[in-house]
């Protein structure tokens, strides 16, 4: 197998679902992309509801992005991370869900392991360390082609995080605010030597060759209209 990896870097939360969208809607062979987000941003689930998880004044305030994507979950907010996505035919992959969770996972936990981080898959879409998450990861099917992708915090700030997100109870917000500090963690790594660690991962899980790329300027004009188009409107953000 050969695998496909592209850098594409800091670029901000429309792009970035532009460029997963693209990539899926291409896939012929597998892509492994690492990337940023810049400005910081928060992703909701496909199903979830903007206005229900979002503040969007505070976000606007402190000039978050906010974004839905094509993947299901709870809400994340992307600042101090390493976010990977992972595109591969589906012939290529475990038709089993859990299966091929724990195939695309355990290529990551390989790359954590040689930075000396003792990762460990937790079922569905987890990875953990020392008791506490440190990726979450959602995944999507489209048209015979698999779409997994997933943060690996760097450092996390859940105070900042919880100003962001709407809490259903405002009365329980501090307990929830210091489980959360109880249960994440960043990995105290950088963005490069995570994406290096990662490449090696990819490459021993998937017995793969890797080939260095970048995005084509056909793909990058693709993701720009996609990103215009959809990701970035309110049509498809506030859609639930």
């Amino acid at each position: 197998m050969k695998i496909r990896v592209i850098d594409t870097k800091h670029k901000n939360a429309y792009l970035n679902m532009g460029i997963d969208e693209v990539l899926m809607r291409n896939c012929t062979a597998p892509v492994l992309r690492f990337f940023a987000w810049k400005p910081a941003a928060i992703s909701i689930g496909y199903f979830q509801g903007l206005n229900e998880e979002v503040d969007l004044d505070k976000c606007k305030e402190h000039g978050v992005d906010y974004v839905r994507r094509i993947t299901g979950g709870g809400a994340v907010f992307h600042d101090a991370e390493l976010t990977y996505s992972f595109v591969i035919p589906e012939k290529d992959c475990p038709e089993d869900i859990l299966e091929s969770y724990g195939i695309i996972c355990g290529a990551i936990i390989k790359g954590l392991n040689k930075l000396g981080i003792d990762a460990k898959y937790a079922p569905i879409n987890d990875i953990i360390c020392n008791g506490k998450k440190i990726s979450g990861n959602a995944q999507t099917r489209r048209n015979k082609v698999v779409l997994q992708h997933g943060t690996i915090l760097l450092d996390v700030d859940v105070d900042k995080m919880f100003s962001l997100l709407k809490v259903p109870n405002e009365k329980i917000k501090d307990k929830l605010i210091a489980t959360v500090k109880e249960r994440v963690a960043g990995i105290n790594k950088t963005y490069d030597e995570v994406a290096s660690a990662l490449r090696q991962g990819f490459k021993e899980q998937f017995n793969a060759e890797l080939v260095e790329d970048t995005l084509t300027e056909q793909e990058l004009e693709q993701a720009r209209q996609i990103a215009k188009a959809s990701y970035s409107t309110n049509e498809w953000n506030h859609k639930r």
